[in-house]
């Protein structure tokens, strides 16, 4: 019988992964199936978790349907596009005009694209680590070179300028800066960010700010907008309509540039080149942008005291606070958590193993902390986006699960563990 040769994939994904959606993900809706109720809160879909759109933006598309049928420019359009270069001046950006605005199919697209456009072969981008997987896999899909910086559990997660200055090379084209953060939901101090800022503009390198949770931050963290800091060299502005206006299935997202755009006219035109061969981005949905960020910000209700977000948040931070397993930088932004378990009690803990075994044996879905390119196996991301009631009930499964590897001898030892870890307060 004759053997049918298989299909290999291409090569250039050998280094490719995003475990947010993988084989976790894939027995999860297996799991479901087979009727299992799955707590799934290893994505950040806030629609999943019962948080809606905002009505207003939801007409604004509905009074605009007839403007929608066709191609628009492969920018986008002119009234989202005029509404971001408003934001950016609202914000003390200033320069900034809709010929430095691009529009894409969310974030997800326009990070590959700006990358395409900008590497060659081997050229090599300051990523942080941990870091949202996209970053890592488009720097690599476009023949770039990721260099993890390290943003360190014991401080807070936010980067040591010094240390990132020592992994720059004269192949260095770039650095990836992602605040608030995702994973961790860190809130970088301007003092670091000034730092980072005056590293770029003195090896001449691209500032790719992914600024997505930007209105999304707690008990009083400030969010400074990287554009405010950077002068002289370019920088890339990257948000959208997806966490902060709940709007994941809009698909919208933007690239503004500011700084020194002249000297990086060849560079935008290329990427002006790779924007029309996909034509355009989602024509309806861009007609939301102009509302959005025009109109009432209704995150800020979800995020102070009393808020939704607010409050999931406190219960994750109550839970691991009582916990002999678990520890916590806590979240200053963003709709996550990056939990650690103290290797002091759980010396051989895998953080894949874990999430499967919580997937199979307690019908919870978290993401494993190497899926976000870390170097270290006991950290794992939550959402909170679901409401506090469920986030206890998660975590009294956790804690179930980890006694059960206690009991079974997973080599604990004596002597208890550090709960909440935070040096943010002396970072500020």
């Amino acid at each position: 019988m004759k053997t049918e040769p298989s299909i290999r994939p291409s090569e250039g994904l050998r280094h490719v992964r995003y475990e947010i959606r993988g084989r976790l993900a894939r027995r999860a809706h297996e799991l479901e199936r087979q009727g299992y109720e799955i707590v799934s809160l290893n994505i950040g879909n806030p629609r999943a978790f019962g948080l809606r759109t905002p009505e207003t933006m939801r007409l604004a598309m509905i009074e605009n349907l007839g403007e929608a049928e066709g191609y628009c420019h492969q920018k986008g359009i002119f009234p989202a596009r005029e509404a971001v270069v408003m934001q950016q001046q609202e914000r003390g950006i200033h320069g900034v005009s809709v010929e430095e605005v691009f529009i894409g199919n969310g974030v997800s697209e326009l990070i590959d694209l700006t990358l395409r456009a900008l590497l060659n072969d081997g050229d090599e981008v300051l990523v942080p680590s941990p870091d949202y997987p996209l970053w890592t896999a488009a720097v690599t899909l476009n023949r770039g070179r990721a260099v993890h910086y390290p943003c360190r559990p014991e401080n807070a997660f936010v980067p040591d300028p010094q240390e990132l200055a020592r992994l720059v090379t004269e192949r260095t084209r770039a650095i990836v800066i992602i605040n608030p953060n995702n994973p961790t939901g860190a809130v970088y101090p301007r003092a670091v960010l000034e730092a980072l800022a005056t590293l770029a503009e003195r090896h001449g390198l691209i500032v790719f700010s992914d600024e997505i949770y930007d209105g999304m931050t707690y008990d009083g963290a400030a969010f400074v907008p990287m554009a405010t800091l950077v002068h002289d060299t370019l920088c890339a502005t990257l948000s959208g309509l997806s966490k902060v206006y709940r709007a994941c299935g809009y698909r919208v997202g933007w690239a503004v540039f500011s700084g020194r755009t002249q000297p990086a006219a060849e560079y935008l035109n290329a990427l002006e080149l790779l924007s029309s061969l996909r034509l355009c981005s989602n024509v309806m949905a861009q007609w939301a942008v102009q509302t959005a960020l025009g109109g009432h910000q209704s995150v800020r209700e979800l995020v102070c005291p009393g808020g939704r977000l607010h409050d999931s948040r406190a219960a994750i931070l109550t839970a691991v606070q009582r916990s002999r397993f678990l520890t916590l930088a806590p979240p200053e932004g963003a709709m996550y958590a990056f939990v650690g378990v103290n290797p002091a009690v759980l010396p051989d803990f895998d953080d894949q193993q874990f999430a499967l075994d919580l997937l199979e044996q307690k019908h919870v879905l978290v993401a494993p902390g190497v899926s976000f390119n870390v170097p270290y196996r006991n950290h794992f991301r939550v959402t909170n986006l679901p409401d506090a009631a469920t986030l206890r009930e998660v975590f009294a499964r956790i804690e179930e699960l980890l006694g059960a590897y206690e009991r079974a001898g997973h080599g604990a030892q004596a002597g208890g563990a550090v709960n909440v870890v935070s040096v943010a307060s002396r970072l500020k």
